[in-house]
C-alpha cells in the first residue's frame, strides 16, 4: 500500500471549489465574453447581469486559478485559455465542462444514493433538455477526435466495407473509418435529435454520399441489415446486463454472415479497481442510469457469446474508455 498522508487527502476533498469556480465561468459564458477585450466586474455585470459583489468575487477567483487576467481592475481571458474555453473555434473543450456541470448536480446526491435513500429520478438521455443534449454530444466529439484515429487502426477495418455505428453521435468515429477506408460506406443509427447534429457535421466534411443516416432508438428499433462491421462505442456502460444482451442480440441480426461486432467502453479487471476511470466512471453511471456501469472482459464476452457471437477476443484493455472487444458473427 502506497505511503498516505494527511494533505493529499485534504487537497483531494477541497479540490470540489476550484472545480465549481470554473464550471459557474462556464456556465455564465465568460471565457467568450472576456476573450475579445478587457472588462471590469461592474461590466460584466451589465451584460449578464446578477450580483455584482459575488461576480467580482468569482472573478477574482477566476483570475487566482489562471483563467482570466486582471489588470487595472479589468478582467480578460488570456489567448492562451480563450481557444478552449470560449464557445468557438475546433479546439473548444467547453462543451465537456458544461456537460461536467450537469454531472455536478446529479452527483450531490450520491451520499443518498450509497444510504438507499429515494434518489432523484435519472431523466433517461432522450429527455435531456436540448442545451444539455447539445452539450454532451459535443463533449463527445471533444473526448473522441484525438482518439478516433487510433482507434480505428487498432480496430483494422480492413476488407470491410459496409460499417454500421451503432449510436454514433455526430459522426465522429464514422468520419474516421471513413478516411481510413476509402471504399468503405457507413450507417450511422441514433436518435432523430442527434441525426441533425450528424447531418450537419459529415455534411461540412463532405461525406454524407458515404454515409446513411438512421434515425432511431436502439432499446425499441431494430438496426439497419446488412452490414459487415458494426461499432458499438462508449454505449455497453450506459445498460443494465439485460440491456447489453438485447442490443447485442439486434446488432447481430443487423450484420451478414461472417461479419464482426467491435465493442469500445472501459473494460475493467476482474477486481473492478482498474482502470482507475473505469472505476471512477462505474459511479458516474450509478448516478446516472437505472443499471449501467462499467465491465469486465468476460462479463461483455459472456454477453456476447449469449446473443451467438463467436472467436470473441480483447483487442486492448485500454485506460481511457478505449478497450476494445471484438466477436464474429457465425
Amino acid at each position: 500500500m502506497n505511503q498516505v498522508s494527511p494533505q493529499p487527502i485534504l487537497s483531494l476533498a477541497r479540490n470540489f471549489m476550484e472545480s465549481r469556480i470554473l464550471l459557474t465561468g462556464a456556465e455564465l459564458n465568460l471565457f467568450t465574453l472576456l476573450a475579445p477585450t478587457p472588462l471590469s466586474a461592474q461590466e460584466v455585470a451589465g451584460r449578464i447581469g446578477g450580483d455584482w459583489r459575488a461576480l467580482s468575487i468569482l472573478l477574482d477567483g477566476l483570475a487566482a486559478m489562471d483563467f482570466l487576467v486582471k489588470e487595472e481592475g479589468k478582467y480578460q481571458c488570456p489567448s492562451s485559455v480563450s481557444p478552449f474555453l470560449s464557445d468557438h473555434g475546433p479546439r473548444s473543450i467547453l462543451p465537456m465542462v458544461l456537460h461536467m456541470a450537469h454531472l455536478w448536480r446529479r452527483w450531490s446526491g450520491l451520499t443518498d444514493v450509497v444510504q438507499g435513500l429515494k434518489a432523484e429520478e435519472k431523466p433517461s438521455a432522450s429527455m435531456r433538455n436540448p442545451d444539455a443534449l447539445r452539450s454532451f454530444i459535443g463533449a463527445m466529439h471533444v473526448i473522441a477526435t484525438p482518439l478516433a484515429s487510433r482507434i480505428v487502426a487498432a480496430v483494422n477495418p480492413g476488407a470491410s466495407k459496409f460499417l454500421l455505428d451503432v449510436g454514433g453521435a455526430s459522426g465522429t468515429y464514422v468520419l474516421a473509418f471513413l478516411q481510413a477506408s476509402p471504399e468503405m460506406k457507413a450507417t450511422l443509427f441514433d436518435r432523430p435529435e442527434v441525426i441533425a447534429m450528424a447531418r450537419q457535421r459529415l455534411g461540412k466534411e463532405g461525406v454524407l454520399d458515404r454515409v446513411t443516416l438512421a434515425p432511431g432508438d436502439f432499446y425499441k428499433d431494430e438496426l439497419p441489415s446488412g452490414h459487415d462491421l458494426a461499432f458499438v462505442s462508449a454505449i455497453i456502460h450506459q445498460n443494465s446486463p439485460a440491456q447489453n444482451l438485447d442490443l447485442f442480440a439486434k446488432v447481430f441480426r443487423s450484420l451478414t454472415s461472417g461479419s464482426r461486432i467491435v465493442i469500445r467502453d472501459h473494460i475493467m479487471a476482474p477486481d473492478r479497481t482498474s482502470p482507475k476511470d473505469g472505476a471512477v466512471f462505474a459511479v458516474n453511471m450509478l448516478m446516472g442510469t437505472a443499471g449501467g456501469g462499467t465491465y469486465t472482459y468476460d462479463e461483455i464476452k459472456e454477453g456476447l457469446n449469449q446473443a451467438g457471437f463467436i472467436r470473441v477476443r480483447l483487442l486492448q484493455q485500454g485506460e481511457r474508455m478505449d478497450g476494445l472487444v471484438e466477436g464474429f458473427k457465425p
